[in-house]
Parts: C-alpha cells; structure tokens; sequence
C-alpha cells in the first residue's frame, strides 16, 4: 500500500502527530479540522457559524492540494461539544454540498475536542 501525504499551508499545521490527509490510491483521508486560522494558527472563537466556516475552509484547502472538491467527499464525521449548535453547524455545512450529492455523515456528541473548540469536520473523499 501506498501512502501519499497531502499538505498545505492554506490549512492548519497539525498540532500533534498526524498529517492533515492521506491518499491512498484514489481515496483522500482528511484528518479533523477544527476551527484554527493557518496563516496565525489563532482560533475563531464566539459564534459557531464562523466557526463552522472556518473548518469547511480549512477542509476545501485540503481537498484542493489533493486536486478534489467538496463533490468528491464521500463520507463526513462531525465531532459536536454541544447539541444545541446541532442546526447550525447543519446549516453551514449544507450550504457547500448539493443536496442530492451530500456525503454519507453521522454528527458525534463528545464531551470535550482539542483546544476546547465546538465543532471537528473530518471527510473522506474519492477521486
């Protein structure tokens, strides 16, 4: 098996031991994406919309240093610290897929995620 290590620094460097993704032959395994900004590595905190955005943007970066889209995504994990942001996490994740195309996802209730964010996105996608 082959592994190819997808990077860039449009996203996050990862803050422990992992890669931000792994392609294997066509499929992309993008690691959890919290809402850090990459050029400050300074999270965005206060209103889980924008803290949403900045997941999803971090994840289009990653799609796209492994030449794919929001489209190729097959399969979606969303990590919640609470419920109650459930619909709008929901609404600004909808907003960048077409409904009838939408990945596969489940939405996790944890108790805490790293740096003690609100939401981790992590996707699988195929070329």
């Amino acid at each position: 098996m082959k592994k190819i290590i997808i990077s860039t620094l449009n996203a996050p460097t990862p803050i422990g031991p992992y890669n931000q993704a792994v392609m294997v032959n066509d499929t992309l395994y993008i690691s959890g994406q919290i809402p850090l900004k990459a050029y400050d590595m300074k999270l965005i905190e206060g209103n889980i919309k924008k803290e949403t955005e900045q997941v999803m943007e971090n994840l289009g970066y990653i799609l796209e240093a492994a030449d794919m889209k929001f489209e190729n995504v097959v399969k979606s994990t969303i990590f919640l610290s609470d419920m109650d942001n459930f619909g709008k996490v929901n609404n600004v994740y909808g907003s960048f897929f077409e409904n009838e195309t939408a990945p596969a996802r489940e939405t996790v209730a944890v108790k805490t995620l790293p740096k003690n964010v609100r939401v981790e996105i992590s996707m699988i996608a195929v070329k």
